[in-house]
């Protein structure tokens, strides 16, 4: 497969390293090293991704914008083949070619609030920096990714048509889901009476996402498949899901997960840093309940698919999808615990 695409750019497969690269779990990635650069080889995963084109375009324009408008900065962009394409359609699926920046790494798990607040700055800069793109030139890759008033209503089916059993085992989580309905309402409120502006959203914040140089400084955000138009409370939010307790979504002891409020400081200090003067005071209004937001949904999905016997997320062992549902649960309400004192370092 990768020896009929790779000459496609100009590169000799028997001259190249190969290797498997990374810890993503939506794309097949590969590092490709030749004795003269590195490069990245992704597979687009069409299961999650059902139409590459509208990603290829939707990096295509950006770039346009930030080549005309913001040279300096670092965006990475597929590179063209030999024939100028930057989406290489084959038998075997959608592929395409990145360079690789040396010198940079990316971290999979957040250690220092420094790295907090780099991230959040990367994140905040990329969504300043297209301020004045035309978010309606964006196709949306991943319809509903983060419209919680249908994933509240998915919910409610789920647990409509549970089983018995898993209907029993839920109990208390559904009605803890339900007792917190007024995160949907907010939500509701934000999108119907249009009080926060779209704007272009990476919509998938966590730490892997940023590129870091060797003194752990942030260098720009990669992974631009979920770029589109929406609001700035979905990569808040995501940032306040995976970076401020120093358990993940995983952990199964639930006394573990917490909120490390100077890590919330750092990604305030460093999102507005970048947004600061472009964010309406509306939206700063919602910074902190973009973290209950993001958290809610999550383990909105995580119980609708425990109750639907695991068919999208899948499940590595009896009950994984429940404990993660009872993992962010257990977040969301640590976050609540902690707003008056997150309202106070922030005011």
């Amino acid at each position: 497969m990768l020896n009929q695409i790779l000459p496609l750019y100009g590169i000799l497969p028997v001259k190249s390293n190969i290797q498997l690269f990374g810890d993503g779990l939506i794309n097949h990635t590969w590092k490709v090293t030749t004795e003269n650069a590195g490069y990245i080889l992704q597979k687009v995963n069409q299961a999650v991704f059902k139409k590459p084109q509208d990603i290829d375009q939707n990096i295509s324009r950006l770039k346009a914008f930030l080549n005309r408008k913001h040279p300096e900065y670092l965006f990475i962009s597929p590179i063209t083949d030999t024939t100028g394409k930057s989406l290489i359609e084959t038998s075997e699926g959608y592929f395409r070619l990145f360079p690789f920046v040396e010198d940079s790494h990316s971290l999979n798990v957040l250690s220092k609030k420094e790295e907090a607040y780099e991230a959040a700055r990367q994140f905040g800069r990329f969504s300043m920096l297209l301020n004045e793109f035309d978010v309606d030139q964006l196709y949306i890759t991943l319809p509903d990714f983060h419209n919680l008033t249908l994933r509240y209503a998915q919910f409610k089916n789920a647990v409509l048509h549970a089983s018995p059993e898993r209907k029993k085992r839920s109990k208390e989580l559904i009605s803890f889901i339900e007792d917190n309905y007024s995160i949907v309402k907010t939500f509701d409120q934000i999108t119907a009476n249009h009080e926060i502006p779209l704007r272009v959203i990476h919509h998938d914040t966590k730490i892997n996402n940023v590129l870091f140089d060797r003194y752990d400084k942030g260098i720009c955000v990669i992974d631009l498949d979920t770029v589109m138009p929406g609001y700035f409370i979905s990569d808040v939010g995501d940032m306040m899901r995976t970076y401020l307790s120093a358990a993940n979504e995983e952990e199964t002891d639930f006394s573990k997960i917490n909120i490390r409020t100077d890590f919330f400081k750092a990604i305030y200090d460093g999102y507005m840093q970048e947004m600061g003067s472009v964010l309406t005071e509306t939206e700063k209004g919602y910074f902190i309940y973009s973290g209950k937001f993001l958290i809610y949904m999550q383990a909105i999905r995580f119980l609708a698919d425990y109750l639907e016997n695991d068919v999208y997320y899948g499940s590595k062992y009896e009950g994984h999808n429940f404990m993660r549902a009872e993992n962010q649960i257990t977040l969301l309400k640590r976050y609540q615990e902690a707003e008056p004192l997150l309202r106070s370092l922030i005011s």
